[in-house]
């Protein structure tokens, strides 16, 4: 009788997500996206959710979605609305709404600065009650946060608040929440379009900036990010943990 090869063998690996269902919050684009593509390669069906909702649209026709809705995830109403109408339970859910907030002190509008917290804060809290509800035991709540407000730097208040913070509030999460399982990804630079709206006319000479000085010699893409969020889907024994993915940009 002949021995299947080795080959053959890792040919047949069960998809890591089969039959699961993975709720995406702002996941018409850049990471958020990226993490659904690669869900629904590992057998996952996917519900999207996004602000734009022809983007939305968009996203939801190439995976063939099962289930789509546009609002704005910081609204605490339309976010509760749209967990309760959800068929059932779920396996995962991954954060990825908002944006970084940077402005020097002295041009800074404290008062949008702080409603941008507030918002950030109020988002993750909110859906982390709607996952204590939704989803099923030893499934995911993934937040998604950064790494560049570890270096203190002019205009980096408000992102060292969130830096700091939200791995000591996905730690309590994951004790408060249990058995569903809470942790956090921090990105440093992302080759996403958020990176590009951001940085304008300077995005290429931050790109050869990276592929020079980071250890990897390569930009980090949302390709990347997304492969860490399946494994910590897939990894029942992960925690209250926060996981590093900047391509050794610390290390500088």
């Amino acid at each position: 009788m002949a021995v299947p090869s080795t080959t053959d063998v890792g040919v047949r690996r069960e998809p890591s997500l089969l039959g699961q269902t993975v709720v995406v919050i702002g996941g018409s684009s850049g990471i958020g996206l990226a993490t659904a593509r690669a869900a629904r390669a590992e057998g996952a069906d996917v519900v999207l959710t996004a602000r734009d909702p022809e983007r939305l649209r968009r996203a939801a026709d190439e995976l063939g979605s099962r289930r789509s809705a546009a609002f704005d995830a910081h609204d605490p109403d339309r976010l509760r609305t749209f967990f309760q109408s959800l068929p059932g339970p779920v396996d995962h859910v991954l954060v990825t709404a908002g944006s970084p907030y940077y402005a020097p002190l002295a041009e800074m509008d404290t008062a949008d600065a702080a409603r941008h917290l507030g918002d950030h804060v109020r988002l993750v809290l909110e859906v982390a009650r709607q996952s204590a509800l939704m989803v099923r035991p030893g499934g995911t709540l993934l937040l998604m946060g950064g790494t560049g407000g570890r270096r203190p730097a002019p205009g980096l208040a408000v992102t060292a608040l969130l830096t700091v913070g939200l791995p000591a509030l996905a730690a309590t999460l994951a004790v408060e929440i249990a058995p569903v399982r809470v942790n956090l990804v921090a990105a440093g630079f992302v080759d996403t379009s958020l990176s590009a709206s951001l940085l304008g006319d300077q995005l290429d000479a931050r790109r050869a900036q990276l592929r020079a000085s980071l250890p990897i010699r390569r930009v980090v893409t949302a390709d990347d990010v997304a492969a860490l969020a399946l494994h910590l889907m897939a990894n029942t024994a992960v925690t209250g943990a926060t996981y590093d993915i900047d391509g050794g940009q610390q290390l500088g």
